[in-house]
């Protein structure tokens, strides 16, 4: 199978780069957006039919949430223009297609995990574009399914766990909210899931299917970071703080824990406990200094 990994160089994608060797039966293209833009229809089409691409995994994406909020032409761009001209691409040529989501999709007002059939309401352009995206993808008659994650963060790339290392290093005391609840996602754990689910490429022959994956586990981003400074072993105290005292252009939920029953049930994976896979990723980070 060809597949065409976009957003190649950002943490999904640079993760799903790292293990392509481990997937021998697939032909894969990693390409950006100096390779090949999402939002030029014309070119994406010329790639995928000169490459004879048979699937997408799509980490291309505008991720700077707080930016977004001004920027609301760019990511509307990237998050929804870019994702329809996917799924139009991928429909003409009968391919299968991973589209990666959010859980900024919910507000956050309610306090059981989210299943996939919990009613939407993002806060934020970045969660409303996310939101519109996915839509692309569930109202097509294409072979494909989304994929919402949360709180992502890798060895590649720029993210919270390597910003709370070098803050760490530098400051003796961080303040971090507390009042925000969710479950902290290793990019490599996801990464895994999506080639397996290519690798069980019957599975995905049915069209709008929706998922959740996490890691498993309940965090606040104040938990998060003690954790961090605990199995980095750096000496930092971290305070928690509640959201008010760090006010950001853009309204993240307050608790976007995921249910993840229907991957596990339909994909039979069992998904490692987020500690365990952020010790993981700090084991490696320190490992490339």
């Amino acid at each position: 199978m060809k597949i065409l990994v976009t957003g190649a160089n950002g943490q999904l994608g640079s993760e799903i780069r790292a293990l392509a060797s481990s997937y021998a039966n697939f032909n894969f293209f990693f390409a950006d957006v100096v390779e090949v833009d999402i939002c030029d229809y014309k070119a994406l089409k010329k790639y995928v039919l000169d490459n004879g691409i048979q699937a997408v995994i799509n980490c291309a994406a505008y991720t700077a949430v707080d930016n977004a909020e001004a920027d609301v032409i760019a990511a509307t761009n990237i998050n929804v223009s870019g994702v329809g001209n996917l799924v139009a691409v991928i429909g003409e040529v009968n391919g299968k297609l991973i589209h990666i989501s959010t859980d900024y999709v919910f507000d956050g007002n309610q306090y059981k995990p989210y299943i996939e059939e919990d009613k939407v309401n993002p806060t934020s352009v970045y969660g409303k574009t996310k939101l519109a995206g996915e839509q692309k993808v569930l109202n097509a008659s294409v072979n494909g399914i989304v994929i919402r994650t949360s709180w992502l963060y890798s060895s590649f790339g720029n993210n919270f766990v390597k910003t709370m290392m070098r803050l760490g290093n530098e400051r003796e005391v961080l303040g971090v909210v507390f009042d925000q609840v969710g479950t902290p996602t290793y990019a490599k754990d996801l990464a895994v899931v999506c080639l397996n689910i290519l690798f069980k490429k019957e599975q995905i022959n049915q069209y709008g299917n929706l998922y959740h994956y996490s890691n498993e586990g309940v965090a606040s981003w104040y938990d998060f970071s003690l954790a961090i400074m605990q199995l980095a072993n750096i000496d930092c105290k971290v305070k928690p703080i509640e959201t008010k005292e760090y006010p950001t252009p853009a309204k993240r939920p307050f608790y976007s824990v995921l249910n993840k029953s229907k991957i596990k049930s339909d994909f039979q994976i069992e998904i490692p406990f987020w500690r365990d896979s952020l010790n993981s990723c700090i084991r490696k980070l320190q490992k490339k200094r």
